[in-house]
């Protein structure tokens, strides 16, 4: 007894020091959180969802989405692309430089000398920052994700499990409205062999009228409703439709930051 007050002291030392290092140190971190600059541009970054997929948060998590996907792209490092963008006045002597050069994935230090070099030849280049990892290999996204990503979601749906593939940049992937409802309805309809179960529940089967309903879905051959019958979204399935499609992580920012396409880049 003579010691309970020295471990009651030391468990509360311990206790508080997690809970601040684990839930104040956060909140003070990214509480305060704002918009923040598009590389390269005087855009902000993210933007607010539309009231609807807003809504279709809330579908996402009530199904449980979050338990097979993901929305966090990982990045293991990055690459420099040396990109020719003028030949100068002695175009051959650029082309045939650049056609003895390796361009593609290289360390900064190596795309400053081979911008040098082709400068010296009277031609001009630049380097691009390319992310590099297996999620950005297989199109998941451009960039690792960051905070900013999940400024305006309410729970952030990060997901610890990937059964299927990662959504966090999936309006970008996938940016058609009637893909992701039939998705939802008939995953194998549109992904071969897909794992997903199917979502029926939030559609509705009906006879069709004296026309076809403008909001019925369209579906690859031999996956629709028996001949006379159409499938329409309840409002959860347009809104779940909806949150999907404004997932996107397309942009580069200065924590996150990628270089845009020269067909891209403004003017």
């Amino acid at each position: 007894m003579k010691n309970g007050f020295l471990v009651f002291l030391a468990s509360f030392v311990v206790l508080g020091g997690s809970w601040c290092g684990f839930v104040l140190a956060p909140v003070l971190q990214l509480g305060g959180g704002k918009q923040t600059a598009i590389l390269n541009s005087s855009d902000l970054y993210p933007v607010n969802r539309p009231g609807q997929a807003n809504q279709g948060l809330q579908v996402y998590r009530a199904n449980g989405c979050a338990a097979c996907h993901t929305e966090q792209v990982q990045q293991s490092g990055v690459a420099c692309d040396v990109v020719l963008t003028g030949a100068g006045k002695n175009p051959v002597a650029v082309t045939n430089l650049i056609s003895s050069l390796k361009l593609n994935g290289l360390d900064k230090d190596l795309a400053d000398a081979l911008v040098d070099k082709i400068t010296a030849a009277g031609g001009k280049a630049e380097i691009h920052i390319v992310a590099t990892g297996p999620d950005i290999a297989r199109g998941w996204g451009r960039r690792h994700s960051v905070a900013e990503d999940f400024l305006y979601d309410d729970p952030v749906q990060l997901g610890s499990l990937r059964i299927g593939p990662d959504l966090a940049d999936v309006g970008t992937r996938q940016p058609d409205a009637n893909w992701q409802l039939v998705h939802l309805y008939a995953p194998q309809s549109v992904v071969n062999d897909s794992a997903m179960p199917p979502f029926r529940y939030l559609f509705k089967v009906q006879k069709i009228g004296s026309a076809p309903s403008p909001d019925a879905l369209v579906f690859p051959k031999g996956f629709g409703p028996p001949a006379g019958y159409e499938v329409l979204p309840t409002a959860r399935a347009q809104e779940l439709a909806a949150y999907l499609l404004s997932l996107h992580a397309e942009v580069p920012l200065h924590d996150a930051p990628f270089s845009q396409p020269l067909a891209a880049s403004k003017p």
